[in-house]
């Protein structure tokens, strides 16, 4: 049996985190769970929200499945999930969006992947606080070099692209698109505006494709710069396959698209490393929410069924997702985020349902 971590999480991370559990063991997985806590009550119990318990245990599986983690806003302690990719190298965020039949939406034809390079850029968290030594350095320098204006009581972060990070992610992107047959990969960036550091992605994107269509399994490739892209995107989400692109852009952007196929509640996610992966639901932790039992678990749900798919388990896996596509089809057991006019079912009903539906 194999030993994987679990994250409960913050706020509504429990509930949606119980309901996983059910659904994965309705469908015949079974593991042994080893359960590590995180976040803000830990943070108040052992002084930091990410115990060494957790680093040890992660690295201890390899495999990790997290539900939802507080991250304050403006001030506190830094972001656990960026702290994780970080830890663990985990390059590569995976988020897949489709449309559910049965949700009225202005789309239903949505299907696409997006490969967010998960471990640069200004997600590195490279940060100098206003009036610090190291920026009047950097102003100074910036000065120096005749390419710009930077002022001495600025706040500063810092935006790391190197090419072995933008190959790895593009090279991944690739991959996927060809082992699941795929047809497109889109490179997203801006680097009309950004030329040293977006220039390097876009360079290194349009050298992976060449050599993909070198090899004799081409694909279609192109790039959009990423406010053309936001357009094209909530005019004709068809037009794209599999997206990668940076940190930051890919986080705005995957959001954004889950937004096309009913919001976050739907939308799992992947970190994936050479060693490590962590699956996770992508929204936040929701405390007003918090033990009332009307969560979504969905976007855990489906991230579960990502990392059987890692755990070359598919046919699990595509149970699972056809349960979740039947239940959301029929309309009768949908959390309060989805059902719309009709009546709201409770996150234990809506896992019945799902359970059923296996």
């Amino acid at each position: 049996m194999r030993t994987i971590t679990l994250i409960p999480g913050d706020g509504i991370g429990p509930e949606i985190t119980e309901a996983t559990l059910r659904v994965l063991d309705a469908v015949g997985f079974q593991a042994d769970w080893d359960v590590q806590n995180a976040g803000e009550a830990v943070m108040e119990a052992e002084g930091t929200p990410l115990p060494t318990r957790v680093l040890e245990s992660i690295a201890a599986t390899g495999v990790a499945l997290k539900g939802p983690l507080t991250t304050p806003v403006g001030s506190g302690f830094r972001s656990i999930n960026v702290a994780l990719r970080q830890a663990f190298d985990l390059y590569a965020n995976i988020r897949p969006s489709r449309s559910f039949p049965g949700l009225a939406l202005p789309f239903s034809d949505v299907d696409l992947v997006i490969f967010r390079e998960n471990t640069e850029d200004l997600y590195a968290g490279i940060e100098f606080a206003q009036g610090a030594a190291e920026v009047a350095q950097l102003a100074a320098l910036v000065q120096s070099s005749g390419i710009g204006k930077l002022s001495a009581d600025a706040a500063v972060s810092i935006k790391p692209i190197t090419e072995a990070g933008c190959r790895r992610i593009v090279e991944k992107a690739f991959n996927f698109a060809r082992a699941n047959g795929r047809s497109k990969v889109t490179a997203i960036h801006k680097a009309n505006i950004m030329k040293e550091t977006d220039g390097l992605f876009l360079r290194v994107a349009r050298e992976v494709a060449a050599e993909v269509e070198a090899s004799g399994s081409p694909l279609a490739f192109d790039d959009v710069i990423v406010d053309a892209a936001c357009m094209r995107l909530v005019k004709d989400p068809a037009f794209f396959d599999v997206i990668v692109t940076e940190n930051l852009y890919g986080d705005i952007l995957s959001d954004l698209v889950a937004g096309l196929v009913g919001g976050l509640g739907l939308a799992p996610g992947a970190n994936i490393g050479d060693k490590v992966a962590i699956f996770e639901a992508v929204h936040g932790s929701a405390p007003k929410r918090a033990g009332q039992g009307v969560a979504n678990p969905t976007a855990l749900i489906l991230s579960a069924a990502l990392m059987l798919r890692h755990l070359e388990l598919p046919d699990l896996a595509d149970r699972i997702e056809a349960a979740v596509a039947r239940v959301i089809a029929d309309g009768q057991a949908l959390t309060y985020d989805l059902a719309g006019e009709r009546p709201a079912a409770s996150t234990s009903v809506y896992a019945d349902a799902l359970i059923a539906a296996l």
